[in-house]
């Protein structure tokens, strides 16, 4: 499948529209994006833009076991092999914008509300939140750091590990798809979807840009 170009004005077009979740039943691992970008609301396909390395980093941490060309859109066969693994793809922050900074504290906090719903409806045994500063300020956790967070994040969803991951936006220059890949695979290993096996603890990252 090849990727289409899109000029400016088209991507603009698509600001603040939404993305569908792609939730499966069974989701055991969920991954959840600041916010769509344009072109992952143009080809309504999470972390779609040429740059970004979620996927290549999920198959260097062999989370799945081929490519997905994000940046041509999801296939039927994309979708459903993610399903079939568990895997779930949604966003704190449901509107698209080019930059994640352009979103207010308010509806970083309203999506972490939201985030929360959601997690009790599908109840996956893994949440991994890919960016520490906008997890920060949504959770009211000033000084959380990347990797499992230790405390419960709602009364009702404490059998569902919370994990803070790096942003795979191309703007992070502070990871690669090897570093990504290890902090990948480690809330893949805790939901079931790679063997547990024994990890050093990450080192602390600077905080990530905006996706």
């Amino acid at each position: 499948m090849v990727a289409r170009r899109f000029t400016r004005a088209e991507l603009e077009s698509y600001r603040d529209t939404e993305v569908p979740d792609l939730i499966g039943p069974g989701v055991r691992l969920l991954f959840v994006g600041i916010n769509p970008g344009l072109w992952t609301a143009a080809t309504r396909t999470h972390f779609a833009h040429p740059g970004n390395r979620f996927y290549p980093a999920l198959l260097r941490a062999g989370v799945i076991d081929r490519p997905i060309d994000a940046a041509a859109g999801f296939t039927d066969a994309d979708r459903a092999m993610l399903v079939e693994r568990g895997i779930g793809l949604t966003n704190l922050v449901p509107r698209a914008t080019a930059r994640a900074d352009e979103l207010s504290r308010d509806e970083l906090r309203s999506g972490a509300a939201a985030l929360v719903d959601r997690v009790r409806v599908h109840r996956p045994r893994v949440v991994a939140f890919a960016g520490i500063t906008a997890f920060r300020t949504a959770f009211g956790r000033p000084r959380a750091r990347t990797g499992r967070q230790p405390d419960p994040w709602a009364d009702d969803t404490a059998d569902t590990a919370l994990w803070v991951v790096p942003n795979p936006s191309g703007l992070n220059a502070h990871d690669t798809v090897e570093t990504l890949a290890a902090a990948y695979a480690e809330p893949a290993a805790h939901a079931g979807l790679l063997p547990d096996r024994s990890r050093p603890a990450p080192a602390d990252r600077p905080a990530e840009p905006a996706d």
